[in-house]
């Protein structure tokens, strides 16, 4: 029976794709590759997920491994039950803003760089899965397309930079024939239906730092409010897209960015998250760089819900072209919804489930 492997499960991602994944695969069977860390929590998604789909039941098999690892930290007798392996969805990756060079770059750069070896080494393999990130654009000015990748751009971060490094590792085996198609998700949240997240970052440090704020919330205008287009994506979109491409013949050798084609500016993102939240915006223009610093001092962050880094993402001087996106998706029924169309459901997710944090799954 054929086989895929999936790593970053069980993600927040990988978590919703599995199901869709295995639906399209009739027949084959998958393997998650979890740490052992994650293993309780990857036993009880997938009880889960099998109780809500039936057909996933009896053809998912966890195993422990460590991306970081040789053959993938995988023991030895379960490597050598893997020669059925035609497909690899690689997912794991460390989505942090603040993480320590060394571990983005083993996890990231490192942690590719196995699961490409791994690739490699099948005697007959059909697709490499690879998730990136838009910003694999650091701070590229102006529009970034599908088919770039180094433009000289600077990068705000570790975790931009070793996703960049990641995806040349992809590019280059691309290159040398390797057949692999990529993905660049924006900065994805809930699902535009529910809401349901499993962890709160991004515009939702925005959400936080509304609600701690009185009637008259004083918002600093660290960027053009009207220029500045934030780039997030809900994760039902981000699912079907990468479901529905993934079985393309044409989507070979392609990259995508996953996110929406016309994203709210700024003020768009603030405006309305605040009507929801029953705040009025008072704009305070401040420049970035001493704004970072104030709010980096100790103390400040947790006062303010708002995280330092997360800043810069409100004055990036890039937008993102999705032509591939676009054209390959017209027929297939899956289109990125309008911000404007979900963003009550995710604040209203957020305000009902305050057990949630910002922590995100390595």
């Amino acid at each position: 029976m054929a086989e895929l492997l999936m790593t970053g499960f069980p993600g927040f991602l990988g978590s919703a794709l599995l199901p869709r994944v295995l639906a399209r695969r009739e027949g084959v069977r998958a393997v998650c590759l979890v740490q052992p860390q994650h293993l309780d929590e990857a036993r009880e998604r997938l009880a889960r997920i099998e109780f809500e789909h039936p057909h996933v039941v009896g053809r998912v098999d966890l195993v422990e491994g460590d991306i970081t690892a040789p053959d993938l930290g995988l023991a030895a007798e379960v490597l050598d039950e893997l020669t059925d392996v035609t497909e690899v969805w690689h997912l794991a990756a460390v989505y942090d803003l603040t993480v320590p060079e060394a571990v983005a770059h083993r996890v990231n750069v490192d942690g590719t760089a196995r699961v490409l070896d791994f690739c490699r080494s099948r005697e007959r393999f059909d697709r490499l899965q690879y998730v990136s990130t838009c910003y694999v654009s650091g701070r590229h000015e102006g529009r970034f397309t599908e088919d770039d990748l180094d433009t000289g751009q600077e990068f705000r971060n570790h975790y931009e930079s070793t996703k960049f490094e990641a995806e040349v590792l992809v590019r280059r085996a691309i290159g040398q024939g390797l057949p692999a198609t990529v993905y660049r998700p924006g900065i994805v949240v809930g699902d535009s239906r529910t809401g349901v997240t499993q962890k709160y970052d991004g515009p939702y440090f925005l959400a936080s730092f509304l609600r701690r704020q009185p009637k008259l919330a004083v918002v600093p205008a660290v960027g053009d409010a009207d220029a500045v287009r934030f780039c997030l994506v809900p994760r039902d979109f981000v699912i079907g897209a990468m479901d529905a491409l993934s079985v393309l013949d044409r989507s070979i050798g392609r990259t995508y960015a996953l996110t929406d084609p016309r994203p709210p500016t700024v003020r768009e993102l603030v405006t309305t998250f605040a009507r929801h939240l029953g705040r009025k915006v008072v704009w305070v223009p401040l420049p970035l760089g001493p704004t970072r610093a104030l709010v980096s001092l100790p103390g400040v962050e947790r006062l303010l819900g708002i995280p330092a880094e997360s800043l810069d993402y409100f004055a990036s001087p890039t937008t993102y072209d999705t032509s591939h996106t676009t054209a390959d998706l017209e027929g297939t029924g899956v289109a990125c919804p309008a911000f404007e169309t979900y963003a009550d459901r995710l604040l209203d997710y957020m305000v009902e489930h305050p057990e949630i944090d910002a922590a995100a799954m390595v």
